[in-house]
This record gives C-alpha cells, structure tokens and sequence, in this order.
C-alpha cells in the first residue's frame, strides 16, 4: 500500500453482497456512479451488510466482504429491464464475516458508540487506516493487507 491508498466501506444486504464477491464487484447507493468515482486502482474496499435481506428486517451487522480495487473502469450492467447500476472490479480477499459489534469501541469513524448505527446511512463511507487494519485483521486469514 502507498500513502494515497484510501479505505472503503460500502454497505449493502449480505446476501447483495455474497452475489458481489462471486461475480467480482462492487456497486454502492443502490447502483449510482458518483460513489464509485471516489475510489481509485488499489484502494481497499469492506462491505458491511446491516441486514441479511434488502427489505427484510433481520438484523446482519457483520462485516461481510473485504478486496481491492482492480483497475480505474466504471461501467454499467443490465441487471434488469431498465435497472443498469454502475460497477467496479474487485480483487475479493479470501475471508471470514465479522461482526461489528466487539470493533465498535476500537473504530475512529464511529465517533457516537452509542448510535454507531447512523455512520452507515449514505451507503458508503471513508475510513482510515486503522479502522480498516482492525476490521481487516478479523477478517483476513492472513496478513494480506501488510504485504500488498
């Protein structure tokens, strides 16, 4: 990593999510681009997924995907009839969910413990490099990040 890597999370439903890491990419706010303008070629990425189900109550609260920025591409996919959200390719890193709730007090981005929810409601949200090294180290199976 160099000095101008930023650090990501994206929320989304875990099971958009799990469809995420299969298919190798990253969409934010519901498919809008001005989101993913912001990342750049290797930035890191961390989904965290506040229910299990858009629309269904289940409560997730886990950190649920974690990858790199491939490349500087911002295209568009027809997932539906008229629905065409914008994507980036991601390098997903083999790892575990994590819950958030053990991390809160540790996190900076999280100012108000209390109401830690109220960070997430714009859908993507720039953290620093210690928040993302300790979401990070419970998720990864390895020291990855350090490496690369």
């Amino acid at each position: 990593m160099n000095g101008d890597t930023k650090f990501w999370i994206i929320v989304a439903s875990k099971d958009h999510v799990k469809s995420a890491l299969l298919q190798g990419i990253a969409q934010a706010c519901h498919g809008k681009v001005s989101p993913l303008k912001r990342m750049r070629k290797d930035d890191f990425i961390i989904y965290y997924s506040g229910k299990h189900f858009l629309g269904r109550p289940e409560v997730c609260q886990e950190f649920t995907g974690i990858g790199k920025v491939m490349d500087d591409e911002i295209y568009q996919f027809r997932a539906s009839g008229d629905f065409c959200p914008s994507r980036r390719n991601i390098e997903f890193l083999p790892g575990k969910d994590v819950s958030i709730l053990p991390l809160i007090s540790g996190l900076n981005f999280i100012h108000n413990k209390k109401n830690w929810g109220y960070q997430f409601r714009f859908g993507l949200l720039e953290i620093d490099r210690h928040d993302f090294e300790l979401i990070s180290s419970q998720m990864l199976q390895n020291d990855y990040v350090s490496k690369n």
